[in-house]
């Protein structure tokens, strides 16, 4: 019986957003005004938001159709995070002056933060229309076109603010976290590597180049970024996070826990962080923790389908079968199309002699991908526990096809051929087992008894 497959780990990478625009006090028409403006950008500079607020709301009363006083107390509600008076603003101040290209960048910026990237892309396109130079609109255009999911989009507009300052480090960073999700981990990599050596203290390009060290399975060139991360920023749960990712796949459990666990202390509601710990223990055979970890990752995140995997293949691991199957049920809820949560209620289904329910479940699996090896073998058991040989031959040739080194395809054959009395057969197929199985397997004794028989 083969073991249920472990949910694949996640990782997380930093898209950065730069803001601050500052729009330039012009000379107004009265001292008192100009007075108060000054006022209002030394306030801000301070971050004494309250007072800069005063300031510009008093340069407004004196001169109304001022659009920088407007713009100045735009950007104050923006620091503040108050972004609809922002916007408010902003558009008062184009109001005003229509050719006013940081006003509609600053509101941009604004709706991006709300989310409305539609109307920030529009705001962006109408910066970029008046002042085609302007790198930081480039920058700002491709993180909203980033997340609308637009990636050869951002990554044009990426490129283009690189174009007009070769000195943005955040551009070639949010270029190469575009590029590491594309597949194209060696791009991101360089863009990665330029980012640091235009910025040499930028924790969050060390944390994405390690996570594409890490796609690329350079697990301990991923962990030294990690680690350089964590040097310039302490505080970087993430980095922690990842960390342990890379350990985890080196099959360093212990020392992946250890990682995890300082991600939580940073961040408690790091619910991946609980989930991929879980991982670990369960790598562990240590299941109580796991199942520990797998549910305190569902208490902060009921939609994580992933938890609940995990946590059904833990309780599998302990023979609670009805609670691994209860789990694999809102597995299913949540994410209807995973073929291997249908796989592995199957198999749970199996454990329990209900093999008709198996059968169903392998079934749909297979109806959801077609390539799934795992699905017709563990169906092939399902067929072989229900004494249908020949349906189980075909299943397990099906997986076979799929994966031509599957050494427990060829043993669970070969004991059909044998309960069939079709002993070439079987010899041959018992014999790729062993070219297949590992040498400490377990099983390799028991067929080399079963050869003899033969």
């Amino acid at each position: 019986m083969k073991n249920l497959k472990k949910n694949q780990l996640i990782l997380l990478s930093i898209l950065l957003l730069s803001i601050l625009l500052f729009p330039a006090i012009c000379i107004a028409e009265s001292q008192s005004e100009r007075e108060w403006l000054a006022k209002g950008k030394q306030f801000l500079g301070k971050q004494d938001y309250d007072n800069a607020l005063l300031a510009f709301n008093e340069a407004i009363q004196l001169n109304p159709q001022d659009s920088i006083a407007y713009a100045c107390r735009g950007n104050t509600y923006y620091y503040k995070k108050q972004y609809d008076l922002a916007i408010a603003d902003y558009t008062k101040a184009i109001e005003l002056n229509p050719q006013f290209a940081v006003a509609y960048c600053n509101r941009g910026l604004s709706y991006a933060h709300k989310g409305q990237y539609d109307l920030a892309i529009a705001d962006f396109n109408k910066t970029i229309e008046l002042n085609p130079q302007d790198a930081d609109t480039y920058f700002y255009r491709g993180f909203s076109y980033d997340n609308k999911g637009l990636s050869d989009a951002a990554i044009a507009d990426y490129t283009k603010a690189i174009k007009l300052n070769s000195q943005d480090a955040k551009a070639y960073c949010n270029r190469g976290i575009l590029y590491d999700t594309k597949g194209q981990h060696d791009l991101a990599i360089a863009d990665y590597t330029k980012a640091i050596e235009l910025s040499p203290q930028f924790a969050g390009a060390y944390l994405n180049r390690g996570l594409s060290y890490d796609h690329k399975g350079l697990y301990d060139t991923a962990i030294a970024d990690y680690t350089k991360a964590i040097e310039l920023n302490p505080q970087l749960a993430d980095a922690y996070y990842n960390c342990g990712n890379s350990y985890d796949h080196k099959g360093l459990y212990d020392t992946a826990i250890a990682a995890y666990t300082k991600a939580i202390e940073l961040n408690p509601q790091f619910a991946v962080a609980y989930c991929n710990r879980g991982n670990s223990y369960a790598h562990k055979g240590q299941y109580d923790l796991s199942l520990a970890d797998f549910t305190k990752a569902i208490e902060l995140n009921p939609q994580n389908a992933k938890a609940y995997h995990n946590r059904g293949l833990s309780y599998y691991n302990k023979t609670q079968y009805d609670l691994a199957i209860a789990d694999f049920n809102k597995v299913i809820e949540l994410t209807p199309q995973d073929a291997t949560a249908y796989d592995n209620r199957g198999t749970s289904y199996d454990s329990k002699g209900q093999y008709e329910l198996a059968i169903a479940d392998h079934t749909k699996a297979i109806e959801l991908n077609p390539q799934f090896a795992d699905a017709y073998y563990n169906r092939g058991i399902s067929y072989y526990h229900k004494g249908q040989y020949d349906a189980a031959i075909a299943d397990y040739t099906k997986a076979i096809e799929l994966n031509p080194q599957d050494a427990y395809a060829y043993e669970g054959r070969a004991t059909c051929h044998y309960k069939l009395g079709e002993k070439k057969a079987a010899k041959e197929d018992f014999e790729l087992f062993l070219k297949y199985a590992s040498p400490d397997d377990k099983r390799v004794e028991m067929v080399k008894k079963r050869l003899l028989e033969l």
